[in-house]
């Protein structure tokens, strides 16, 4: 017999409700939509990446940003570059090298980590700082996680369960994605 019933499945979605709706973040959510459109305006691009649900979450996002905001964005996520820069650098520097190739210091890369731990994640971030490029991080569990410290921006889910962390993070980047398209509709 499951312990899981109506009561659970209330207190669940409630937390996803709690992070989500976190009103400490809007502010941020209204920078990082500035942050996006002064890129596009200045010649740039959004990079995205992450690791699993966060380098899906990197996908569905860089093309709405692309196809339905404007801002040109590009992730990670294929399978070539990813095993050749793995295999010629190691796992942990693949993005940072995939930074070196790819991004220029009009640039703004976003970065996704549940647990903010991650070590090909922190080597991206620590580069994309080297090279004064802006960066805005996605993160959970641990509040003084090491990614949550490297960013410009940086979004902070205070939960330790992977899919309301992830979630959240998809939520607040498409968020994003729809004050652009709507700011970009009202004109």
């Amino acid at each position: 017999m499951s312990d899981i019933g109506i009561e659970w499945i209330e207190d669940y979605l409630n937390k996803y409700k709690e992070a989500i709706f976190n009103r400490s973040v809007y502010g941020e959510l209204l920078e990082a939509k500035q942050l996006f459109e002064e890129t596009s305006k200045v010649g740039g691009k959004v990079i995205l990446a992450g690791n699993g649900g966060s380098a899906a979450i990197a996908s569905h996002c860089s093309v709405d940003l692309t196809k339905n905001a404007g801002i040109k964005a590009v992730n990670f996520n294929e399978a070539d570059l990813i095993t050749c820069f793995a295999n010629d650098y190691g796992y942990d520097e693949w993005i940072s090298k995939a930074l070196d190739f790819y991004s220029n210091d009009k640039d703004t890369v976003v970065l996704i980590s549940s647990s903010g731990k991650s070590s090909n994640i922190l080597k991206a971030a620590k580069r994309a700082n080297e090279n004064e490029i802006n960066l805005v991080t996605f993160s959970g569990f641990d509040p003084s996680n090491l990614l949550r410290k490297e960013g410009k921006i940086n979004f902070w889910v205070d939960s330790k369960a992977y899919n309301i962390v992830e979630m959240t993070h998809h939520i607040w980047l498409l968020t994003i994605v729809d004050m652009i398209i709507f700011s970009f509709e009202s004109h």
